[in-house]
């Protein structure tokens, strides 16, 4: 089996069973846009993250960046005092709106391309690093994806994951309320083989550190956004936050809902290195 039929039967064993799907009062997919505004503000804050620096080493003074599910912009943004134009491209017209409004707050020209990868990649133009921040996850075919992202990128090609499905640290969770056993893969290191398989040299490591903050001022959004995810109803809310224990948690006036441990993969490479 290929690497990337491999990470395709992997994303699709976590498909929710469609009874659990119907008695959700709510769907489990989706972020706040407000979320992602956050994580945008708390990337500018911080010391570059190892992807943006990866990033910032084959991007040349006032160069171009494209931004693959570009969100609130927390990939791209702290690329701003060296780049010229960022690009973000996102499914979301919201996000969309929050990050042209953030990398004007930033000082740095940016456009947008409303629709999803690699459907839209035609509409984007070459850019001297695409980046591309937790998104594989959500992509069974991951191959085409891959290619299309080194397609536009004339130094580098930039990917952070999280080392495993980013969901699978609630999976104690749908064991306790579902009784329903969820899978562990697949992992950064499948990802890396599947942009191997394409030809491209691929770099990768590991970093551990204080996450990109983001959350909720009230403790119950924060509980609601894991109640959305794992299909449960209001009324089971506080059997939830038990359950999350010391997950639950509130830094700097946010509630959010989290693994204990913080790692972070990236992924480089250079497209013409095969």
């Amino acid at each position: 089996m290929s690497a990337a039929e491999r990470w395709r039967q992997a994303l699709l064993a976590w498909a929710i069973p469609d009874e659990i799907i119907a008695a959700a009062p709510e769907s489990p997919w989706g972020f706040p846009t407000n979320l992602f505004a956050g994580r945008a503000d708390s990337a500018l804050k911080r010391s570059p993250s190892p992807a943006n620096l990866r990033a910032l080493e084959a991007l040349p003074e006032g160069g171009t960046v494209l931004d693959v599910g570009v969100g609130g912009g927390a990939g791209s943004l702290p690329l701003a005092g060296r780049a010229g134009l960022l690009t973000g491209i996102d499914p979301s017209q919201s996000m969309l709106d929050s990050f042209s409004g953030a990398a004007a707050g930033a000082g740095v020209a940016s456009k947008t391309i409303l629709g999803s990868w690699p459907e839209a990649a035609d509409r984007a133009e070459p850019a001297d690093v695409v980046i591309c921040h937790h998104v594989g996850y959500n992509v069974p075919d991951l191959a085409p994806f891959i290619a299309a992202l080194a397609s536009k990128a004339r130094r580098r090609v930039v990917v952070e994951l999280t080392p495993r499905h980013p969901l699978a640290w609630m999976n104690d969770l749908w064991l306790t309320f579902h009784g329903l056993s969820r899978p562990e893969g697949p992992t950064y290191e499948d990802a890396a083989a599947v942009v191997a398989e394409l030809g491209h040299n691929v770099r990768h490591e590991l970093s551990s550190g204080p996450p990109v903050m983001s959350g909720f001022p009230n403790r119950q959004d924060a509980i609601a956004l894991v109640r959305k995810r794992v299909c449960l109803r209001p009324d089971q809310d506080e059997e939830l936050a038990g359950a999350l224990g010391a997950r639950l948690t509130q830094t700097e006036g946010l509630w959010s809902a989290s693994p204990p441990e913080h790692e972070i993969a990236t992924l480089w490479w250079e497209p013409g290195t095969r």
